[in-house]
């Protein structure tokens, strides 16, 4: 059996594992397990899945690695199905997979390594292509234990992320997206978007999450200014309540949420919005709650990552002043309720209008907007097709009607 990589969590996960499944060297019958530690349910689902590997492939050597692995080595090294434990510096190093190398392998995130990620060749069944252009975050909000997985905030050098799209376009790629832990921390972030919109070939650009408070007015102008750049943000928001917001130790309040869209809808009068959104976070109030509400309302949020809080031992928010599970839990589940809501509204509105869709499979692909169009036709991944926008399926995708192949 080849070597088999399993994914869990965020794009960034996606991303590393696109590059352990290319990685040379290599042995067969390894299967690595590539985890997440955002939530203590990522974690349940990491373990259930490690021990469902092991039973269909007993002869397997599996490997765990990722977040959950490097902040809880041990606790990973003692599963009865785990044969090694590697941490987010060594998991790209194909020695570290064979069976004559400690259990754990696991050296201190905050070592003075040189970010230097391998360069992912191939992104199977997919024609969107990912470039990691940062690591680690130098902020310490209060619920976040991301730090203690990723170390400290270091970037890819400008010159070899344009060489990386470079190359990507040449495979074939049309649509790069930007990822990274913290990618608005990049030094100069909207010059290296700007050379990013004019690497010769490249159709589409989207960006990964972005932290409210560091999108500058050059960035919100590239939106107006540059068609690569589509016409989607997704906003690290966590909450709609300023006194929450203090408490996760957040830089940006409501005001600076509903003052950021505002100015790049006069920047890009089509653009849409996600957002991460945390519900029940210690102290929250019914009241706070409804602030968040009324701002994915006011801002015209539909597209929202929701999750209810989750305590992670050695954050500041997990001494704080606890909401009940079933309270954050139900505050969830309305505003994913309200998410659903909005986002059928902003559809419904947009039937009748033409969109370009980027085929990717079984007779669908992504338009400018971040949704899925289904589409009759005979095309093959990595097709521009223009179509207009009938209607919505069951599913909750558009339905569209080929115009033209671009």
């Amino acid at each position: 059996m080849p070597a088999h990589v399993v994914t869990f969590g965020c794009r960034l996960n996606a991303y590393e594992s696109a590059a352990l499944q290319e990685l040379q060297g290599l042995p067969d019958n390894v299967i690595i397990v590539n985890t997440c530690a955002v939530t203590g349910e990522a974690e349940r689902q990491c373990r259930q899945t490690i021990r469902k590997l092991r039973r269909e492939h007993p002869d397997a050597f599996l490997v765990v690695t990722g977040c959950a692995a490097q902040i809880h080595p041990e606790l990973y090294a003692q599963m009865p199905e785990v044969d090694r434990v590697l941490g987010n510096h060594e998991k790209f190093n194909a020695e570290n997979f064979t069976s004559q190398r400690p259990d754990i392998i696991v050296s201190d995130i905050n070592a003075a390594i040189d970010f230097d990620p391998p360069e992912p060749v191939f992104f199977e069944g997919r024609c969107r292509a990912f470039i990691q252009i940062q690591q680690g975050c130098n902020h310490r909000c209060t619920f976040c234990i991301v730090p203690q997985a990723r170390g400290k905030s270091s970037c890819l050098s400008a010159q070899k992320i344009i060489r990386y799209a470079n190359k990507l376009v040449e495979q074939g790629y049309a649509e790069i997206g930007l990822t990274g832990v913290d990618i608005t921390d990049y030094p100069d972030f909207s010059q290296l978007v700007l050379s990013l919109t004019k690497v010769d070939g490249l159709k589409r650009l989207r960006l990964g999450s972005l932290d409210p408070a560091c999108v500058d007015d050059r960035l919100i102008a590239l939106f107006g200014q540059s068609d690569v750049l589509q016409p989607h943000v997704h906003l690290s928001a966590q909450s709609g309540d300023n006194m929450i917001l203090k408490r996760m130790a957040r830089r940006h309040t409501r005001e600076d949420i509903l003052d950021l869209c505002r100015k790049l809808r006069e920047s890009r009068s089509d653009i849409v919005f996600g957002a991460d959104f945390i519900t029940g976070f210690p102290t929250e109030t019914e009241e706070m709650f409804n602030n968040t509400l009324d701002l994915v309302q006011k801002a015209g949020i539909t597209h929202l990552h929701v999750f209810p809080y989750s305590i992670r031992p050695g954050t500041p928010a997990a001494k704080m002043p606890q909401v009940p599970v079933s309270v954050r839990k139900e505050r969830a589940k309305l505003l994913r309720s309200k998410a659903e809501h909005l986002l059928f509204e902003y559809m419904q509105g947009k039937i009748g209008q033409t969109a370009v869709i980027l085929y990717e499979t079984d007779q669908k692909g992504l338009c400018e907007h971040y949704i899925n169009v289904h589409v009759d036709g005979d095309f093959k991944a990595g097709d521009f097709i223009s179509v207009r926008l009938t209607g919505i399926t069951q599913t909750g995708i558009f339905e569209g009607r080929v115009l033209e192949k671009c």
